[in-house]
């Protein structure tokens, strides 16, 4: 297996758990909306709800952290990282992620699994008329830092590839955001043809600019 499937590989397998974690987005916002009907139409409050609602969006926080990695997608201040070249790129970025990442991410797996192995042994549950299982929810801990550490060594690698050949390794494809503009031009009834065309080429070639700027640090016709 060369270094781009093996890449591809471990960016799969985050997109793959970011996606499916993504779905407890629809079992929570069910959650809600059928609470707020119990609360305000049937005088039924649901003594766990709060507690239940916390647990499935702090799981979909931290399951999602892989995929954002996988994809580029955390919040980078790159004002000069954006107009350094690759090679400068992919060295800071190494020494950031041995310096800071590993121990950050090494020292929450680790602590992540003793609290969730602390919860197990005395079955801790929240404090309500309906007491919930809490150690399910702190397992979540220790798995969403295993899942990052992988990928964080998957971008670890790939800086070692830029490294040594002067450009970034082509990330997996996943839809962005221009995939779904350009999805619903094509179906708009009240936009023609050709004018939706010119404004989903307008929107490819704006992102496309931006992706290089990003990557290349400098004037993408250069």
């Amino acid at each position: 297996m060369d270094v781009q499937k093996l890449l591809h590989r471990v960016d799969g397998i985050s997109t793959w758990v970011g996606k499916a974690s993504a779905w407890l987005i629809v079992v929570l916002m069910l959650m809600v909306v059928a609470e707020v009907f119990k609360r305000y139409a049937l005088n039924m409050p649901t003594a766990w709800i709060f507690d239940a609602s916390n647990m499935l969006y702090g799981t979909l926080f931290m399951m999602g952290g892989a995929y954002a990695l996988a994809h580029d997608g955390h919040v980078r201040g790159d004002f000069l990282y954006g107009r350094m070249r690759p090679r400068t790129q992919a060295w800071l970025d190494l020494v950031l992620y041995v310096v800071f990442f590993l121990p950050g991410i090494g020292a929450l797996t680790w602590s992540g699994w003793t609290y969730f192995g602390d919860s197990l042994r005395i079955h801790e549950t929240t404090f309500n008329a309906t007491p919930l299982p809490v150690y399910p929810f702190k397992a979540i801990i220790p798995i969403a830092g295993a899942m990052v550490m992988l990928q964080g060594l998957s971008e670890i690698l790939r800086c070692i590839v830029c490294i040594r050949t002067g450009a970034w390794t082509p990330r997996l494809r996943d839809a962005e955001e221009i995939d779904v503009v350009e999805q619903q031009l094509a179906a708009s009834t009240h936009v023609d043809a050709d004018a939706a065309r010119e404004a989903i080429d307008r929107a490819k070639n704006i992102d496309e600019i931006a992706r290089q700027r990003s990557t290349t640090g400098g004037n993408p016709h250069e």
